[in-house]
């Protein structure tokens, strides 16, 4: 069996368990690390929480990742921070504002919040609230309450101020807060030394490997069952090279994170909403860790980056060890959970096309606002020239067994000047198109009405001065 060495806290550790084993379990029942804790296995608590450093360049860069979803095949070669890791003989400024603010009653969801904000001030570029309330969004409190968390989170924005801490320098500055202990400084050094994972390519595939993503679906089900089997994970790329421009289209490597995709300079500019839409997709662990190719090879009717890359009319390019193919995403979804991939055949990459006056809306609807699943979702990119609609794309998620394309919609909304009733006649089109079924999300009457509201919203949201509500309205 394969040997997997990797960093964890103090400590190099060399395990020949199977690649799929959970962090999880590794931590607490090999090391006896019990700080993370299992409680929800889904990744939804947060109360697992640990930290993954890798390598990139001269630095060490730091992600926080939920362990019951974190196989051993992602952690080689990396060094694996539990709470025990930033222990020391005093508490750090992070455990010491959450004590003098009243934010830690039971102590079960503590370390995944110590964890959390030590990500936050490992990673973010400005001290700003909501971005680390964002941080912290997927960690649940079930007796303190919330409002102790946020005052202990405002009091350390306010103390650190992170804009005037470089990337290069900031593992260092951390150390200088207290916020880190010293053994950080020397972990770039360790891990030179470790062995690295394998990187895929397209003559390492085979039939008979599980090749995966970020694995935050496949974990969840059973994880076991790929004990015995080869795991291929895919090496993470740098954020430069998630997203990058080829003449009039746009590449976005199948292996990008959710996390990177909202976070990349490229797509802010082509979809300038996404940063904003992406926090309504997961919470940050599970972004850092979810994959776009993982998103589609999933094949959820509700998966939200496949609802996007439809109403973006993406391409997909596919390879295998014997060639490479492109595929249309209306063609990319077969039926319930089945895809048009072939044997050994993995998501490279998707291409989509960014011509001028492109404007793009996503809206999700669910139970909770963030980091839940949709009862339905949708996304629009619509090109609208001189008032008429030269090109639009419309995709609906969970009002089908598969991500759906709305051809007839986006057929009729074509060459259309844009107006009120164009809108409702789109929407009345989109009513009868999908094909909702009642589950625990919602009826089937319900999610009809809501394709016909979020249809309403895509509007507005891109045509305030065009679109207004009261036509809209005056249609009921």
């Amino acid at each position: 069996m394969t040997e997997t060495i990797f960093l964890l806290n103090r400590s190099v550790v060399r395990e020949t368990v199977a690649l799929a084993t959970p962090m999880l379990d590794l931590i607490r029942e090999q090391h006896h690390l019990t700080s993370s804790k299992p409680v929800c296995r889904e990744g939804d608590c947060g109360a697992c929480l640990v930290l993954r450093g890798r390598l990139k360049g001269e630095i060490v860069t730091y992600q926080p990742l939920v362990s019951c979803l974190l196989p051993l095949a992602a952690v080689s070669g990396c060094h694996i921070v539990t709470l025990e890791g930033l222990n020391g003989a005093e508490l750090n400024p992070i455990q010491q504002a959450l004590v003098d603010e009243g934010a830690i009653q039971c102590g079960y969801c503590t370390p995944g919040l110590v964890l959390a904000l030590t990500a936050f001030f490992l990673r973010g570029t400005h001290s700003k609230f909501d971005d680390a309330l964002d941080a912290v969004a997927g960690q649940l409190c079930r007796c303190t309450g919330y409002s102790g968390i946020k005052r202990a989170v405002l009091r350390l924005c306010r103390t650190y101020d992170l804009a005037a801490s470089p990337a290069d320098m900031r593992l260092r500055d951390c150390v200088s807060w207290r916020i880190l202990p010293e053994y950080f400084l020397d972990v770039h050094q360790r891990l030179q030394a470790l062995a690295v994972g394998e990187v895929l390519s397209p003559q390492s595939l085979s039939e008979h490997r599980v090749i995966v993503g970020g694995g935050t679906d496949l974990w969840v089900h059973d994880a076991r069952r790929f004990e015995a089997e080869a795991l291929c994970w895919q090496s993470q790329l740098a954020d430069s090279a998630i997203v990058t421009l080829q003449r009039d289209r746009c590449r976005i490597d199948g292996r990008a994170t959710l996390a990177q995709l909202g976070a990349s300079t490229i797509l802010q500019t082509i979809l300038p909403s996404l940063s904003d839409d992406m926090r309504l997709v997961a919470s940050e662990p599970i972004r850092q860790m979810a994959t776009v190719a993982g998103n589609l090879a999933n094949a959820s009717p509700i998966a939200d980056i496949a609802v996007m890359l439809l109403g973006l009319d993406a391409q997909l390019m596919l390879i295998r060890a014997n060639g490479e193919r492109t595929l249309s995403m209306r063609e990319f979804f077969i039926a319930y959970k089945q895809t048009a991939l072939q044997p050994a055949e993995i998501i490279e990459a998707a291409n989509l096309e960014y011509p001028a006056g492109l404007l793009f809306s996503f809206e999700k609807v669910c139970k909770r606002q963030h980091l839940d699943i949709a009862s339905v979702n949708s996304a629009l990119s619509i090109v609208v020239d001189d008032g008429v609609i030269r090109r639009s794309h419309l995709a609906f998620g969970g009002v089908a067994p598969i991500p759906l394309y709305c051809e007839q919609v986006c057929t009729y909304l074509t060459g259309k000047r844009l107006t009120a009733a164009v809108v409702i006649e789109a929407a009345k089109r989109a009513q009868q198109e999908v094909q909702p079924i009642s589950d625990l999300r919602g009826s089937a009457a319900y999610k009809r009405l809501l394709v016909r509201q979020l249809v309403y919203a895509h509007f507005l949201k891109l045509f305030p001065d065009i679109i207004a509500w009261e036509a809209l309205h005056a249609a009921d």
